[in-house]
């Protein structure tokens, strides 16, 4: 009312009376409006100092500074933004607005650099988590001010600041972090890779269940592969394996490839013995398939064939039922030409009623037997196979050995070779007797085996007996059988079945029985 009077001291004298109670922003701003008014700009600036002394928010201090840019006083905004960034709390929720405010005001001044310099600091000082629009301000500002080199590097700190925000919020997203450290490796800075790599493995696994630890645990082999291969700190890698063995709970679940790595880490440095008791505590600890064939890989390369047995041994106390480890042994005891051995091996392990597909150590068993010459013992494991199994494949395999079993110097005896393949036909002829009559149920394998014997026959030429088995040839009938369904009409399958000479002689007997 006073100013719409005129009397403009009247109305000064209010608000001076006014501001002893120190009011909320408003006023003071009405105020400063006031002077303005009647170009009183030194009175404003004045006020304005008063403002900041009572009410020393983010938003007045940009009121502030923006009055003095529109007065021309470039130095003094300087000058207010400057003492805003000094009196800013850490946790100020306008700390970003501030800054960007800051940088916005120096681009216009033409000072890049300053602006610069600025949003790195706020970078630096502010939260990930609210720092988002100010990113976007200094990538777009890089863009338009700076090389490629700070171009990348402001569109790194922004990839940067999202994968911060992603691993906030769920710290075990494991990709997250492999996506982070990427990131950082391309960039280069050693310091900044390992402490990304020390947060990634902070964050265990909440469950001691294998299935959640997989991610998890390339990190810390990714982690060590770094401080080996690119940052060549090989106290460092060792480290690195050393605490990755001490975070696994080695009694539930355990992880081949760590134990391995390490190993193969301490061979590369020419550390053999330490090797050696890293794997030996493996087999102790967490005895695995994977460490017991790579540590007898590396002991056969080093020629310590008695370690390599001590080996196998332990091998095969832990997994007796392992046809593999078995067949290896075997292997390894022949290619030292230690044939008892070989033998005593086989043995001990066709033996064990535990083994997985005992055929397979049957096989090697014989093959080798074969390869040495030693037929009568071939013969002979034959026929301890057929007392365990009658499967229509020992029977052929049996068959093929016996017509092709003569010595490399009797090849053209024609003799010997008539004597091969009658023996040969002794067993097809064993195998199709035992067919019809104790499983006669097995027509198909019947008819296979006899496939077999003619395919063996129709191949010696003259010395073949092709009709002795056409003979035995069964005849094919195409047959339907009857499926009753749950819901609906039955239905009807077609297969084939087999009749034998002798069941068409029974049923031509019953035609002429029924018909007399």
């Amino acid at each position: 009312m006073e100013e719409m009077l005129g009397n403009v001291a009247g109305a000064r004298q209010i608000f001076e009376r006014w501001m002893v109670w120190m009011p909320d922003g408003k006023v003071w701003l009405s105020y400063i409006k006031f002077e303005l008014r009647y170009n009183e700009t030194e009175r404003a600036r004045a006020i304005f100092e008063r403002f900041m002394q009572c009410r020393p928010k983010i938003s007045a201090w940009i009121r502030f500074a923006k009055f003095e840019m529109k007065n021309g006083e470039i130095g003094r905004a300087r000058n207010c933004y400057e003492r805003a960034v000094d009196n800013l709390a850490d946790d100020d929720e306008e700390a970003e607005h501030l800054y960007v405010e800051y940088a916005e005001f120096e681009e216009k001044c033409k000072e890049t650099e300053r602006a610069r310099r600025i949003y790195k600091l706020a970078l630096d000082r502010i939260a990930k988590g609210r720092a988002e629009d100010l990113y976007n301000k200094f990538v777009a500002f890089e863009k338009q001010y700076g090389d490629r080199e700070g171009i990348e590097d402001a569109i790194v700190g922004k990839r940067r600041f999202q994968f911060e925000d992603v691993v906030r919020r769920n710290p075990h997203n494991y990709d997250s972090w492999f996506d982070y450290i990427r990131l950082e490796e391309r960039v280069g800075n050693k310091e900044r890779i390992r402490e990304v790599y020390g947060r990634a493995i902070a964050n265990v696994p909440p469950a001691e269940q294998k299935r959640y630890w997989k991610r998890y645990i390339y990190l810390w082999i990714n982690y060590a592969v770094y401080e080996e291969l690119d940052a060549q700190d090989m106290e460092r890698t060792r480290s690195v394996y050393r605490e990755c063995l001490k975070v696994i709970s080695h009694q539930k679940f355990s992880f081949a490839k760590i134990w391995l790595f390490a190993a193969q880490f301490e061979i590369r440095q020419f550390r053999l013995k330490e090797a050696r008791l890293l794997l030996g505590e493996a087999i102790g600890r967490a005895p695995k398939d994977k460490i017991f064939k790579k540590y007898i890989e590396i002991e056969l390369h080093f020629g310590n064939i008695d370690h390599c047995r001590k080996l196998y041994e332990k091998y095969l106390a832990w997994s007796p039922e392992n046809c593999y480890a078995w067949s290896k042994f075997a292997e390894l005891e022949r290619s030292l030409y230690e044939k008892e051995r070989v033998r005593a091996i086989f043995e001990f392990a066709i033996d064990q009623s535990a083994v997985l597909m005992p055929e397979l150590l049957w096989k090697a068993y014989i093959n080798f037997e074969i390869s040495e010459g030693e037929f009568e013992r071939t013969r002979a494991l034959y026929e301890r196979l057929l007392n365990h199994m009658k499967d229509i494949k020992v029977w052929i395999s049996y068959a093929k050995f016996e017509a092709e079993a003569m010595d490399s110097e009797a090849e053209e005896d024609t003799e010997q070779k008539k004597n091969g393949l009658q023996r040969a036909r002794d067993v097809f002829g064993r195998a199709v007797s035992y067919l019809r009559n104790s499983a006669p149920e097995l027509k198909e394998d019947r008819a296979m085996l006899l496939e077999e014997w003619l395919n063996m026959e129709s191949s010696l030429g003259e010395l073949g007996e092709v009709n002795l088995v056409r003979a035995k040839l069964p005849k094919k009938l195409k047959k339907r059988r009857r499926i009753d369904m749950k819901d609906g009409p039955a239905a009807y399958k077609e297969y084939i079945d087999y009749l034998f000479p002798e069941e068409m002689q029974t049923t031509n007997l019953k035609i002429l029985e029924a018909a007399a």
